[in-house]
């Protein structure tokens, strides 16, 4: 779960960070009893339901229902990565993060700060040539490209050489085997190593934090390929990455909308008319971690693509990468290009005012969704409105909205003429989860809940290792805490549900952390063990179930047969 982090840091890091004071410095805070109240900064709002709980170390919005310990608000809020959260926290209290040895670590929090200065040194390198050859301005003038688009997105040249970087930067083995691995240099197969660009004009790929990670050249001349992207490497992963998000993300707080693009130029162009909220995919597909990214940074995503067969196929599978993403609030759009125009050159001949009105007509993904299908198949014979009941309902399973998927339900209803399915199942293959204030608290999920709330009980809870063979829901689950709870009795709510980030069992413990159990401060040991023996009973009523039905078919042991009477005698004294 947290890559080359070791656990106990990440304890460590929440017990040190109160999240009130967290989150006082950006949302500021107002005290309403035990806890801490504000208008909620994921959602408009006039009326505050942003709660913040010192005791439990934990938010929760109970209008849009966010909610999350400290590692959870500096993702949201921040909009960081999980490796990247910790990072910063980590800042905060003047801590390095330490890095585990001897396991494989997730591909991004693998790099070094001296991986991240040598792009940056290849980036300015880059930079400085490109005044250095006129060739090289005189494109990029062609191209109407500002002196302060320049700048903005630090676009160079790397010239037609074959060593300037292995001279500029790979002083000694070590050095030079880092440009290798940063793809930075290549190597053939008799060793000699050579720049890995040259000849091209040089956009920097930055991370969210405005590191640079990788480059994408465009050939100058008619050589191929036109466009040459990093290849993936421990800093860049271009399934997860999009080319201009930093330099969008500079020019406003927060953005409202993001455009999709198709290339570098695109978004430059685009920048230098006064659109500043372009971005490109780098050499892929659009993915649903891209989605994911946008939808985190903004509402609202029109992706924009030509009107040609290619431009439609990409607009298709940006849209099929949408789908798991699609949550309440957020909004996906699709705008196509006339034939033989991309963003570039159509926004140079109409101007900004033009192109923005057309951003503005964009078609919304329901409309989008049913036209593709629509093409495909055809709804006047009772095959063709079988097939799109049929498809149409796979797609619409994957959505998390309930909005959407109600909305695109509807829609398909009276296209084929038929009821709206009530039972579209999620992307998990099953029915939508109603929320738990209104599913059934049962025995086992009141003891997880009142032990995650409060992890003192964990000192009154009897030691019971025997129902780990209980057939029983969640049985695992609440040894599991106990367990925890044994090894570090100091763990609050916020670091327990840490241990679970990445693990089925997170959603359902988020929402019974959240759970309001209405039981009286005085009363909650009691109404936990009374809770804890219910769960006990179910398990002996269980083991006694299964002595009878052994008895019935072969010869109980002495222990079991002595098992057998204690647990008839308990069970009849009640």
């Amino acid at each position: 779960m947290a890559g080359q982090i070791p656990r106990p840091f990440i304890d460590d890091l929440l017990a040190r960070t109160d999240i009130v004071e967290l989150i006082d410095l950006r949302v500021p805070l107002k005290k309403a009893g035990k806890n801490y109240t504000a208008c909620c900064p994921f959602h408009s709002e006039k009326s505050p339901s942003f709660t913040v709980s010192a005791d439990k170390q934990f938010y929760h919005c109970f209008g849009c229902g966010a909610h999350g310990n400290a590692i959870s608000f500096m993702m949201a809020f921040e909009q960081l990565e999980f490796v990247e959260a910790i990072e910063e926290l980590a800042k905060i209290h003047h801590v390095e993060v330490p890095r585990e040895a001897g396991h494989k670590a997730k591909a991004y929090v693998q790099g070094t700060a001296d991986d991240y200065s040598q792009m940056q040194k290849a980036a300015q390198s880059y930079q400085q040539q490109l005044s250095q050859h006129s060739h090289a301005t005189a494109y990029v003038a062609k191209r109407g490209l500002s002196a302060v688009t320049i700048e903005k997105y630090g676009i160079g040249y790397a010239p037609d050489s074959w060593d300037l970087l292995l001279k500029q930067l790979g002083a000694n083995k070590v050095s030079r085997d880092q440009l290798f691995e940063l793809k930075l240099t290549n190597r053939n197969e008799n060793g000699r190593e050579y720049d890995f660009f040259r000849d091209r004009i040089m956009f920097p790929i930055r991370d969210k934090r405005g590191r640079v990670i990788g480059f994408g050249g465009r050939v100058l001349g008619d050589g191929t390929p036109k466009y040459l992207n990093s290849p993936e490497t421990r800093l860049f992963h271009k399934g997860r990455e999009l080319y201009g998000l930093y330099e969008a993300r500079q020019q406003q707080d927060r953005l409202d909308r993001l455009l999709v693009v198709e290339g570098y130029m695109d978004v430059v162009a685009l920048s230098e008319q006064g659109i500043s909220f372009a971005v490109a995919c780098l050499g892929t597909a659009t993915t649903s971690d891209h989605m994911q990214t946008m939808f985190r940074f903004c509402r609202k995503v029109i992706c924009c693509y030509d009107g040609d067969r290619a431009g439609r196929d990409a607009a298709w599978r940006a849209l099929q990468s949408a789908l798991p993403q699609l949550k309440d609030g957020v909004e996906l759009n699709f705008v196509f290009l006339p034939d033989g125009e991309d963003p570039d050159s159509l926004v140079q001949k109409e101007g900004k005012a033009a192109f923005l009105a057309r951003l503005d007509q964009a078609m919304p993904l329901s409309n989008y969704l049913f036209d593709h299908l629509l093409q495909e198949l055809d709804v006047s014979s009772d095959a063709g409105k079988s097939g799109l009941w049929v498809k149409a309902n796979e797609m619409i399973a994957t959505i998390p909205s309930e909005f959407y998927r109600e909305l695109l339900q509807e829609k398909l209803a009276n296209l084929v003429g038929r009821a709206r399915n009530p039972n579209t199942k999620n992307s998990a293959g099953k029915a939508s989860v109603t929320p738990v204030k209104t599913s059934k608290i049962t025995p086992m999920r009141r003891a997880v809940a009142l032990l995650l709330q409060y992890p003192q009980l964990a000192k009154v809870m009897p030691h019971a290792p025997e129902l780990a063979q209980a057939n029983l829901p969640g049985v695992a689950l609440l040894l599991a805490i106990q367990q925890h709870l044994i090894e570090k009795p100091q763990l609050t709510t916020a670091q327990l549900l840490e241990y679970w980030r990445e693990l089925p069992e997170y959603n359902i413990l988020s929402k019974l952390a959240l759970w309001d159990h209405q039981v009286a401060e005085e009363q909650l040991t009691q109404e936990f063990l009374d809770t804890f023996r219910s769960i006990e009973d179910q398990y002996l009523q269980q083991r006694l179930e299964s002595l009878q039905r052994k008895d019935q078919l072969s010869k109980l042991s002495v222990a079991e047969r002595h098992e057998y009477a204690m647990l008839l005698k308990a069970f009849k004294s009640k």
